[in-house]
Formats: C-alpha cells, sequence, structure tokens
C-alpha cells in the first residue's frame, strides 16, 4: 500500500517516569497538563484521532512529553497494548516515544520491540560533560553512548534531541556535540535552542543574571553552523525549535523564540550560500537574477524580504529578481 502523507498522533504523558528536574524544564507548559494520562483516556484520543485518518496515511502513535521508559513496567505495558489493535489492523505503522538515556535496558528494549514500537527519541541536549552537569541531566555522556548502541542492537530507529545554549554550553561545544551525535549514527534528529520557561530552575538563573540564553539572532548563527552537518550525514532533521503553540508562547520568559525558527535556519543557510557565490562571481555588475524552485521561494526571500534586502545592501545592487522557475536544485544566479 502507498503511503501518501505521514501523521503522528501525540499522547502527552507529563513528567512521568522522569525523576530529574532539568533545569529548562517545566512539562506542564510543554505538554499542557500535569494530569495522570489514564488508558481510557489516552483510549479515547487513539479513537478520536483514527477516526480523521486516511486508508493510505502513514501513521504513528507517539507516547512524548516525559520519559516513558522510565514510568512502571506494567504501565508502560498498559500503554503499549492500547496501540496494538491499531498496529495489527494496518492503521499504524508503529509506534515512537521519547524517553531517557538512561532508562534504556535490554529487556526494556526486548518489550518495546515486542510491542511494535518503531522509534525512540532519546533527549540527549548535549554531549558535553559540564552542560549536562549544569543542567542537572542527571546522566552522563557514557549513558548515552550505551542507549544508542543498545537500540541499534535492538532494531529500533534511533532518534536524538539537543538543546543549544544550556548553562555553560558554547557554539564550539554545541558544534562538538553534532559531531559527537553523528558518530552515534542516529536515524533522526531534532535541535532545539534552550528557551527560558516559566516556573523553571532557569527562570531562576535567569532572573538572578545567573544564566543569559541566546539571542534569536545567536540561535539562528549555531543552527546555521550545525544543520549542514546533519545533512551532509544524511541525518533526517526532524524539528528546528519547540512546537509552536499558544501554551508554549505564553510561558516564555526569555530566549530565541520563534514560531517558524526552523524557516529562519534555512533561509538563513540559502542567504549564506546566495553571498558565497556573489563573493565569488560578482564584479561591478548593478542587477543580479536568482532562479529558485517554487516551493524555496519563502525562505529564499527571507521574512519581510531580509534576504533580498541584504543582498541588495551588501553589494549596492539596484535590483534582484527572483524568479520561481528553477526545475533541480536549489538556485541559479544570474549577472547583468
Amino acid at each position: 500500500m502507498r503511503r501518501t502523507r505521514h501523521i503522528n498522533i501525540p499522547i502527552f504523558i507529563p513528567h512521568m517516569g522522569c525523576p530529574h528536574a532539568c533545569v529548562f524544564c517545566n512539562q506542564k507548559k510543554i505538554s499542557g497538563t500535569l494530569s495522570f494520562q489514564s488508558p481510557m483516556r489516552v483510549k479515547k484520543i487513539l479513537e478520536e484521532s483514527f477516526s480523521t485518518t486516511g486508508e493510505n496515511d502513514d501513521v504513528e502513535i507517539a507516547f512524548f512529553g516525559g520519559s516513558f521508559t522510565g514510568i512502571p513496567e506494567h504501565e508502560m505495558i498498559t500503554y503499549l497494548e492500547l496501540a496494538q489493535p491499531y498496529l495489527k489492523a494496518g492503521k499504524a505503522s508503529g509506534i515512537r516515544l521519547s524517553t531517557r538515556p538512561d532508562t534504556i535496558t535490554p529487556h526494556i528494549l526486548k518489550i518495546l520491540k515486542s510491542y511494535g514500537v518503531t522509534a525512540i527519541e532519546l533527549g540527549v541536549q548535549s554531549l558535553d560533560p559540564e552542560v549536562l552537569l549544569q543542567s542537572q541531566r542527571g546522566h552522563s555522556v557514557e549513558d548515552v553512548i550505551s542507549a544508542c548502541s543498545l537500540i541499534h542492537q535492538s532494531g529500533i530507529k534511533l532518534g536524538i534531541q539537543t538543546m543549544l545554549g544550556l548553562p555553560d554550553d558554547t557554539y564550539e561545544k554545541a558544534l562538538k556535540t553534532a559531531k559527537d551525535v553523528i558518530k552515534l549514527k542516529p536515524h533522526m534528529i531534532r535541535i532545539y535552542p534552550a528557551l527560558v520557561l516559566k516556573s523553571t530552575l532557569l527562570e531562576e538563573y535567569y532572573l538572578t543574571g545567573q544564566y543569559t540564553p541566546l539571542s534569536l539572532e545567536e540561535a539562528i548563527e549555531w543552527c546555521t553552523g550545525i544543520l549542514p552537518l546533519y545533512r551532509e550525514a544524511k541525518i533526517k532533521v526532524l524539528r528546528m525549535g519547540l512546537q509552536d503553540s499558544d501554551t508554549l508562547e505564553s510561558s516564555v520568559v526569555a530566549g530565541p523564540y520563534h514560531p517558524a525558527f526552523g524557516e529562519l535556519v534555512e533561509s538563513r543557510i540559502l542567504y549564506k550560500r546566495i553571498t558565497k557565490w556573489l563573493d565569488m562571481h560578482l564584479n561591478n555588475q548593478k542587477r543580479i537574477i536568482i532562479r529558485t524552485r517554487p516551493r524555496l521561494l519563502s525562505k529564499l526571500v527571507g521574512q519581510k524580504r531580509t534576504n533580498i534586502k541584504g543582498i541588495k545592501e551588501k553589494y549596492q545592487l539596484h535590483d534582484v529578481v527572483v524568479k520561481t522557475d528553477l526545475e533541480d536544485g536549489e538556485f541559479v544566479i544570474e549577472v547583468e
């Protein structure tokens, strides 16, 4: 059967199974509630969600919002059993979950595999020991390496979530973390700039001057250097920046929050590639034509046409024309 679109059905299990209160974490603000997700509630969510999916949709049931493999085993199995009818009927292609590296064991993986789990996303955040310590993660770099190895051995796909700009983090450390993550051979990655949320320890640090979050500009620049590394390694980037929601936006105290953060990064990368080309090929011409594909237009132009304005100003051009008639590649530039 040919699948037409991918859908995740998110089941949020806030804080359950997580013994640590990391400095950045306020799960209530991200997941919307701290209440226990009863099996009956989860069953209802699944029933309602699958009533809106199509026969050809590629649907994954996703247990997010907490450390799924850290909850009591019988509770974990209860949740997994709720997904079984949809897996057996072919309505769901698999189960995805997020968890901590130090809650992965061969025994747990055997259970997950037997219940049809197809992807595990580890909340790694950083592979710098001092950043992990200052963020009160409660696990080591060695825990991450061990968990990744076990997941690979199990045949379950590995995802890694990283966070930029945590206490004691630097661009150099973040770059090294990215290179070390690539060595762990994940199938997918999520990149989150650290935000200061209400009712977190990071908020206390920020209000008392002990922590300064990245600016939006800094976060974009960091990701502009890091994202291409993952692309070159053929690692799928699932997301950059937290999922936009009214709940999240109202809880942000400080930090590089933007509802379209990923597009800002993609746009900056295109800007740098274009200016690199112009640095090499532009002489005294005052008009250029940039050809691109229709789907890349908004990223190439930039929000509020910032890329085009920046190019005109940088090279003192009279005119920058953008055409969407390219069939392959990112862009082609003609100078006049």
